[in-house]
């Protein structure tokens, strides 16, 4: 099948029966004057990141940028909230496949942030058949028959929130005026056309969720692209709201700037727990001081966790906007009742000193966790949307304290294959085409895969590398575990003989074991696919 492109426009993909009803000629020309308007500008700022990096890896240290403290410390608030995103006590979150939207919008959340990004690989057919699922979603019209089971969605259904590709991911199937597109820009143009004013007419509105920013400039772009595309299809300035994920190191210090970049379309911050944590390991590499214990060690209790995600509720409630917690990784666990109460343990304790703190609501990964979180946050909440008034004058963070990173011990063998196996497992996943995988009861997508693989770049490179029974983390010690490691994931995975995992492995022995470090595992990955 072929369609018809605006000049200029190519795609270098397959378009299969349904792919038309998104790729219409209209759809694609907004894509493309985004694209010519704003690509120079992304470019820009992706630029300015690996220059930041390369100042971060000579050692330089972050902190509160001086040339904006007069937003840091001038009064001011966000527009308001429209009342479909006042409660949001509990979001899941999951990706754009047809049978996990209509179970997460039937979930009994408040809100579903369906993803285009970390917990999907976007591969092609992915990306438009998601986007299918999104106009079947938004008309409630959406359906599927599998297995003898019939799905479709409830009376009662959560509002939907959209997270597009990040800044970094390009979709390489459409070029504009010979240059790829940015991932970003390709989904949140196509949804935007077909659906802004179907969900303006059904009483909620076009809801984001905007991942891996590392400046309020970054925040500054997507915010000048909302009201471009306000404008050219003629909507109300404002009537975009998005929840920007803080999830690197750097945003943290600009968390202010960036609610005040985007005040007119803001629906608050949310605690990117999983991609937090890599984001530190990834800037602070070759930091001879810098060492993370084994990744079940570092908590939301842990010094500098604590300290990022207090600060994000003070910053938000000063602002007026929600403040979002961060994801509980850990599902039920149906084989073994006694495991199973320690994990719904872990997500209770998680989501009660979220509530306590001030927090307006939090993430879950499954289903059978919703009523849990639901529990948590309505006995401090009560009847209550949102606890924006609780203000936090009582915090006082500095950037000392975002930078104390603990704990540095114990590093463990068995914490190093469980990076080594996850990372496999996951990378197999990812390259068969499955963005969200449970792995060792936990629900891992591409930030958890992150943080294992850089763990043990990171381990081999630094003096503090040492595992507890004093062996020093080599990398001919991580190939000699790989070989074993995959023939454990081979066994659990589901179609473990795919070839996708012997190829993981060798990807993540690459990764691990190379002089460089890949900037996103991603972006390596989506040229193979």
């Amino acid at each position: 099948m072929t369609i018809a492109t605006p000049a200029g426009m190519e795609i270098r993909a397959e378009i299969k029966p349904g792919y038309e009803q998104i790729l219409t000629p209209q759809a694609l020309e907004l894509v493309a004057k985004l694209s010519r308007a704003f690509e120079p500008r992304r470019q820009e700022l992706l630029a300015a990141r690996a220059e930041r990096a390369r100042r971060l890896d000579a050692g330089e240290r972050p902190d509160f940028r001086p040339d904006t403290a007069h937003i840091r410390t001038s009064d001011w608030k966000i527009a308001p909230i429209p009342k479909a995103l006042e409660c949001r006590r509990v979001e899941i979150t999951g990706p754009v496949e047809r049978k996990m939207v209509i179970n997460a919008l039937n979930s009994g959340a408040d809100s579903y942030m369906t993803d285009f990004e970390d917990s999907n690989t976007p591969n092609w057919d992915n990306q438009l058949t998601g986007q299918i699922n999104m106009m079947d979603a938004v008309r409630k019209t959406i359906s599927l028959e599998q297995n003898g089971k019939t799905y479709k969605l409830n009376d009662k259904v959560a509002t939907l929130v959209v997270r597009p590709r990040g800044w970094h991911l390009d979709e390489k199937h459409v070029l504009v005026d010979g240059k790829r597109v940015s991932g970003g820009i390709f989904d949140f143009a196509l949804f935007m056309f077909h659906n802004a004013k179907e969900q303006l007419a059904r009483g909620a509105g076009p809801y984001f969720y905007l991942p891996k920013m590392e400046s309020h400039l970054e925040a500054r772009l997507w915010n000048d692209i909302f009201v471009m595309t306000q404008n050219e299809l003629g909507l109300p300035q404002g009537t975009i709201k998005a929840t920007v994920l803080i999830e690197t190191i750097l945003a943290a210090f600009e968390m202010d700037e960036i609610l005040y970049e985007l005040r007119e379309h803001s629906a608050g911050l949310n605690a990117g727990r999983w991609d937090y944590i890599f984001s530190c390991i990834k800037k602070f590499k070759l930091d001879k001081d810098f060492c993370l214990a084994d990744r079940a060690k570092v908590t939301m209790t842990s010094p500098f966790m604590r300290a990022y995600a207090l600060l994000l509720l003070k910053t938000c409630h000063k602002r007026g906007a929600p403040a979002i917690g961060g994801m509980a990784a850990l599902i039920p666990i149906k084989n073994d009742p006694a495991k199973n109460e320690v994990a719904m343990g872990g997500v209770r304790s998680d989501k009660a000193r979220d509530a306590s703190d001030g927090y307006d609501g939090g993430w879950v990964a499954h289903p059978g966790l919703v009523e849990l979180a639901m529990t948590e946050f309505t006995k401090v909440l009560g009847d209550r949307p949102n606890q924006i008034d609780k203000q936090r004058p009582d915090v006082e963070v500095t950037a000392r304290e975002l930078l104390d990173f603990k704990p540095e011990t114990p590093i463990t063998e068995d914490g190093l294959r469980y990076n080594i196996n996850v990372g496999i497992h996951y990378l197999g996943a990812w390259l068969a085409g499955n963005g969200c995988v449970p792995i060792h009861n936990l629900m891992e997508d591409a930030a958890t895969a992150e943080i294992s693989r850089s763990q043990v770049w990171q381990w081999i490179r630094t003096p503090k590398g040492v595992l507890e029974d004093g062996r020093k983390v080599t990398a001919d010690m991580v190939r000699a575990m790989i070989p074993e490691e995959l023939a454990k994931v081979k066994q659990v995975a589901p179609n473990g003989d795919n070839p996708s995992y012997v190829r993981a492995a060798e990807i993540f022995e690459q990764m691990s074991t190379s002089e460089t470090f890949a900037e996103f595992l991603t972006l390596p990955l989506y040229e193979e696919i």
